[in-house]
């Protein structure tokens, strides 16, 4: 078996082409469910509005699969990370009841007790004191490429047995307005893979080695199940169909940035290889894996898991 060789971090940029789905919606007025928008400028200058999902969703996502996958592998979790509340390592009452006075000490007991606090972040606040903990993830806006997105709102009325009647009854078949957005969507994301087990505060991992293979693995794991099953909203009657998903995945081998460049521009394929090429020229430290289609997403980062392993600050070679 050959060695496994050390990622230091890795990113995906893609676009992914939805169908039919419902995700990001925001609340409602009325009868009529909103869904989310912002704003995007091109390099023309010219102002789109386009239908889009926020990280915090994709982030959100990435999350539950692996709060699942440790669940069932038999990672540490926090008591409060054992029921996926969202105050994390707050709602472990043993936890603060023993916080230690040192931030670094409450760092290091915090990525013992707790994968998914190690690689999803978290915030301790008691009080005037707040100790952050900075997450591996970082997901951009999933955002519609500008006129190859649309939503349409769709006609619903709640099912009723009797219909006809007056009073109650008549109120049991209330009309509503859903939407569903079709189109194909940029998206970007980084992971600090090398950061997993890491105490930012003292600059020393606190969990060994293998300790660190298992998250390491699980998370990516995580990230691959997000673009497969995005989670969202409306999902049971409009579980998203998705129909395309091409870009790269860039890995980093060393001590420097796995490049992102939007996929809301055209070429960013090319861009991507050629900044890989800028930053190491021999391709020994960079290494980027076009895919087509989700089926080679999904096998390129399988490949990635099982040949690969988290990088060690100031502990690898040349690191």
């Amino acid at each position: 078996m050959s060695e496994q060789k050390p990622v230091y971090s890795l990113s995906i940029s893609g676009r992914m082409t939805l169908e039919l789905h419902s995700l990001n919606n925001e609340g409602g007025e009325g009868n009529q469910t909103m869904t989310r928008t912002v704003t995007l400028v091109d390099t023309d200058g010219n102002i789109h509005k386009v239908n889009a999902i926020s990280g915090d969703m994709f982030k959100h996502i990435q999350a539950e699969h692996f709060y699942r996958l440790a669940r069932e592998r038999g990672l540490p979790l926090c008591a409060g990370c054992q029921t996926f509340r969202s105050d994390r390592i707050l709602g472990d009452s043993e936890f603060i009841k023993g916080l230690p006075a040192k931030d670094e000490e409450a760092i290091n007991q915090l990525l013992e007790r707790c994968a998914l606090d190690d690689a999803e972040g978290t915030l301790i606040a008691r009080g005037a004191r707040s100790i952050p903990r900075k997450s591996v993830a970082e997901f951009g806006w999933v955002v519609g490429l500008p006129d190859k997105v649309r939503t349409e709102s769709y006609f619903h009325v709640r099912y009723a047995q009797e219909r006809g009647g007056e009073g109650e009854e008549a109120q049991t078949q209330p009309i509503f307005h859903r939407p569903a957005s079709s189109g194909i969507y940029a998206a970007v994301a980084t992971f600090e893979l090398a950061r997993i087990g890491f105490n930012d505060i003292s600059q020393t991992y606190t969990i060994n080695e293998e300790g660190r293979l298992q998250r390491y693995r699980l998370f990516l794991e995580s990230v691959l199940y997000t673009f497969i099953e995005p989670n969202g909203a409306m999902r049971g009657t409009q579980n998203p169909h998705i129909v395309a998903f091409d870009g790269v995945i860039t890995v980093s081998h060393d001590v420097l940035p796995a490049p992102t460049i939007s996929p809301l521009g055209e070429g960013y394929q090319e861009q991507v290889q050629q900044v890989a090429r800028a930053l190491d020229a021999k391709g020994e430290r960079l290494k980027v894996y076009p895919f087509a289609n989700i089926a080679e997403f999904a096998t390129t980062m399988r490949q990635i898991i099982e040949s690969t392993r988290p990088y060690r600050l100031f502990g690898e070679k040349g690191g």
